[in-house]
């Protein structure tokens, strides 16, 4: 508690600072991460994950001038108290204060405010940010209450809020659009940092309130299964970078929804949530790679293929881990129907990869900072070739902080 309130506090006074001189905003961001760090391998990936949005802010000279650098840093101190906090009330603040940045970041370019973009994107979000919060209440008092009805309506809501937020089908209409028009690089700061709040939130609301119900788990499985099919269809039939890139964030947060179906499971969550923070480092890395290169216009070929592999599945790539630790929590929750749609449509996701890599394939001519940051989230995408143990035991330690005080 009391680190956050001085990180908020660095935050705040850089951000204004930040104004006359961008880099105190950037030093700000540096702070505050660093105190929230913790010794948890997870949690310093996240980290990892927000300090490379910092670096590749100086790719963009927009009009916010160094108060980006605060947004992302405000956005990562709610991520590590949204990880650790037990308590409502607080969990769905932190919702919001991971939420609210991106309402600038996605207006910010090069040249000019984007109004038109702001405008779809923000409604979106407040629509999702209330319905999650509603639900959210909802499930909580039903769960003191006993009211199965009111239970139910809560939840549908909760996911309903939570699919808008993370751009899952069939509410993910705001993506494509905004994924292709929006500036490269707050897309990846949306598409990566920004999705951690919204799913350690969830599972934290649905496991402490869970009623056993075999309602929730097939709610669950129809949102995943839609947002599956309907985000590699999308790829499939797209061929600029970008829209790829929104559909196969859409198939992603499928295949991450999908781990919240374990939760009638409790002895394998655990396994499911080691799988859905694997997948989320994986889309983060490869969006803020392949961002940074549509910002560039190209990519080295060597990076390129290791992103596109990783997002593929192929071993030992950071992506076949996350997806096979989803794959099994499916199964030994005896979800094999779900498990099995899954892997299908993970190889359905093969040729729009393939295209993504030929058409940057042979460019040159980015500077060398774009260079750097997707070298880097190419190698990281390497860390896994010896199995990455370290996520599990995160995972199980992060269990002791799942249900939430009262419930």
């Amino acid at each position: 508690m009391e680190l956050a309130i001085i990180s908020l506090l660095i935050l705040a006074v850089s951000g204004a600072l930040s104004v006359k001189q961008k880099y105190i905003g950037l030093a700000g961001a540096l702070i505050s991460v660093l105190i929230m760090t913790v010794n948890n391998p997870l949690l310093l990936m996240v980290l990892v994950v927000a300090l490379i949005n910092l670096a590749s802010l100086d790719l963009m000279r927009g009009f916010l001038r160094g108060v980006d650098y605060t947004l992302v840093g405000l956005i990562f101190v709610a991520t590590v108290y949204a990880f650790y906090s037990q308590s409502l009330a607080f969990l769905l603040t932190m919702f919001v204060v991971a939420s609210v940045p991106t309402y600038m970041l996605v207006m910010a370019s090069d040249k000019e405010v984007r109004m038109d973009v702001g405008i779809k994107y923000i409604t979106f979000m407040v629509i999702a940010t209330v319905l999650f919060l509603i639900g959210a209440v909802l499930m909580v008092h039903a769960s003191a209450t006993a009211s199965s009805t009111l239970y139910y309506v809560g939840f549908a809501m909760l996911l309903v809020g939570l699919a808008i937020e993370v751009g899952a089908a069939p509410f993910h209409e705001w993506v494509p659009d905004v994924f292709d028009t929006a500036d490269p690089i707050p897309i990846s700061i949306i598409a990566s940092v920004a999705k951690f709040v919204p799913f350690v939130v969830t599972y934290k609301i649905i496991y402490s309130t869970y009623d056993g119900g075999i309602g929730v788990i097939l709610l669950i499985g129809i949102i995943a299964v839609v947002s599956m099919l309907v985000g590699n269809i999308g790829a499939l039939t797209s061929n600029k970078p970008a829209r790829i890139l929104a559909y196969s964030t859409v198939a992603n947060m499928g295949y991450i929804i999908a781990t919240l179906a374990v939760i009638g499971k409790e002895e394998f969550v655990y396994l499911a949530f080691a799988g859905a923070m694997l997948q989320l480092l994986t889309n983060s890395f490869g969006k803020i790679g392949f961002f940074v290169g549509i910002k560039e216009k190209s990519m080295p070929t060597v990076e390129t293929y290791l992103l596109a592999l990783s997002f593929i599945g192929l071993p030992p790539l950071m992506g076949f881990w996350g997806k096979l630790y989803i794959v099994a929590s499916l199964v030994y929750a005896n979800l094999i129907w779900l498990a099995v749609i899954l892997v299908l449509n993970s190889a359905m996701s093969v040729p729009y990869y393939v295209r993504l890599i030929r058409l940057f394939e042979g460019s040159s001519g980015y500077r060398k900072v774009a260079g750097y940051l997707i070298t880097v989230t190419a190698v990281l995408m390497l860390m896994t070739v010896v199995p990455p143990n370290w996520i599990v035991e995160s995972s199980r330690i992060l269990m002791n902080y799942l249900p939430i005080g009262g419930v």
